[in-house]
């Protein structure tokens, strides 16, 4: 009998594609990451299925997508639903989380994992905050950054470079792997808070890069008509919408890119503690989806632009992913479901006909691909078809759709929706978008073969309407304790946007 595998998945936050060196960034340094591109397969064209934390986690553990399991925003995770840590356990499998998994409603739920050291941004206790109460940090009330008015502010960190979030994922991994039970394989997966924002990392790691090293964001022109509703709301809540400062956004992406180079080296420390044992474990790095960091004049996710919806994907298995391979066929987060379970061995591994196996993928199996995402909030949902050359998007808030031609040199920067030389294209991918969704009894856009009218939605006017807060517990009952400092928090105009947000974004 072949020896099954052992399984790592490194699980990070909030991480676009285009942030690995090897991989065409010619400013980031990613060593690490780097490395597993050398002895493994990048795949270039990964798209998210839902771009919003708890949507797409949902999906890929439990290899469904949104609209079958009902998973459209950070509100929950369905119970009905299964996972491949459940799989992989029943198989033997000792699973272990470590870190961030976002699993709403309940965050200690443990979906298959037969061990966890639990870490969520805001829970009320958990492993994280009880070392950094032992270690004399207890009253750091923001240890993964300040919220709200400071979301999307570069910040250093309030703790040292060895408490931090990042560092403690590492450290929690490697005890893992020293004081794993070794007549069994592991699934272990490590869940990275970082790059998602507040954009912070310890001293010096928070000067690794300056402003002056980063180049603008992507602004083409006309780039207003390339965003849809979900964009205006995140930019007004997110205190973007008010005006551009290119130095300040260039200094977010380099605060942005300290977090990742303090990662890559973390997750050099655990594939160095794997030892001899590494080339017998399955090792992928990804990501629940991007950040627009700016891009198109926008910040946040929610959106089916590139920089949102596309996320790094990176696997290495010797003997059985290509050393140096970049993929183009488009891949997804659904695609990890059927990897792993085959991986151990499972011969009834497909649960949904849209994950393939990546195996078969860099083998050249799926040739004339689709992928999909849609993220759905409030009854609007925003719907993406992406092929090897082209991607559609439908959005339903807006009534409008858009097509774009991603093998010439304008890419995404160029809206074709209306071009008659891409109309047969568009119409393809339309009716693959729309078979999908069809064939799984999911009915609700659609009106007979196109979509279903809904009104058109606006943010409001006024520029504080919609401001979110997004404090860490107990805050406000701080600041009542200031006395006759102490005043009630009152934003002016409607709370409308506001009220239709989950509270943590």
């Amino acid at each position: 009998m072949t020896k099954r595998p052992n399984i790592l998945l490194v699980f990070t936050d909030q991480q676009r594609a285009d942030t690995i060196a090897a991989l065409g960034n010619p400013i980031l340094r990613t060593p690490v990451l780097d490395r597993l591109c050398r002895e493994g397969t990048a795949f270039t064209r990964c798209y998210t299925p839902s771009p919003v934390c708890v949507s797409a986690r949902c999906a890929m553990i439990s290899g469904l997508p949104p609209h079958q399991t009902g998973s459209f925003d950070n509100d929950f995770m369905p119970q009905g639903v299964g996972s491949f840590m459940e799989r992989l356990a029943a198989e033997g499998y000792q699973t272990h989380g470590v870190g961030k998994m976002h699993f709403v409603p309940d965050p200690r739920r443990m979906w298959g994992f037969e061990s966890r050291d639990l870490s969520e941004e805001f829970p009320d206790a958990d492993d994280f905050r009880a070392l950094l109460a032992q270690r004399g940090y207890g009253h750091v009330e923001d240890p993964h950054g300040v919220r709200s008015e400071m979301y999307y502010i570069p910040q250093p960190s309030q703790l040292p470079a060895e408490l931090h979030h990042t560092a403690w994922t590492a450290d929690r991994s490697i005890d893992f792997l020293r004081r794993r039970d070794r007549n069994r394989p592991f699934f272990l997966m490590m869940g990275f808070i970082k790059p998602h924002p507040p954009f912070e990392s310890p001293t010096p790691w928070h000067k690794l890069y300056r402003a002056a090293e980063m180049p603008p964001p992507r602004r083409p022109e006309g780039f207003d008509n390339l965003l849809c509703y979900w964009n205006r709301v995140q930019n007004r809540y997110k205190y973007r919408d008010h005006g551009y400062d290119e130095l300040l956004v260039r200094t977010i992406r380099a605060a942005y890119y300290s977090c990742i180079s303090f990662i890559d080296y973390h997750v050099g420390r655990v594939l160095e503690a794997l030892g001899e044992q590494i080339d017998n474990t399955l090792i992928v790095f990804t990501s629940d989806h991007g950040e627009l960091l700016g891009d198109s004049g926008s910040f946040g996710k929610r959106c089916m632009l590139e920089g949102s919806a596309r996320i790094p994907m990176i696997v290495r298995w010797p003997g059985r992913m290509p050393a140096g391979l970049r993929c183009s066929t488009p891949s997804t987060l659904l695609d990890l479901w059927p990897t792993f379970l085959s991986a151990a061995g499972i011969r009834d591994a497909q649960v949904c006909e849209e994950g393939v196996g990546l195996t078969g993928l860099a083998a050249g199996t799926a040739q004339g691909r689709w992928v999909f995402s849609q993220y759905q909030h409030s009854g609007y949902g925003i719907y993406m078809a992406a092929s090897a050359t082209g991607k559609y998007v439908y959005s339903e808030p807006d009534q409008r759709e858009w097509f774009f031609d991603l093998t010439g040199q304008e890419g995404e920067g160029n809206d074709r929706s209306s071009d008659p030389a891409c109309a047969n294209a568009l119409a393809e991918a339309r009716a693959a978008l729309v078979a999908r969704l069809r064939r799984d009894g999911y009915t609700k856009p659609l009106d007979g073969e196109g979509w279903r009218t809904y009104p058109r939605r606006q943010i409001p006017d006024d520029p504080d309407a919609g401001l979110l807060f997004q404090d860490a517990p107990g805050l406000q009952q701080r600041i009542n304790a200031l006395g006759q400092y102490a005043r009630p928090v009152t934003v002016n105009g409607p709370q409308a946007i506001s009220l239709l947000l989950p509270h943590y974004d």
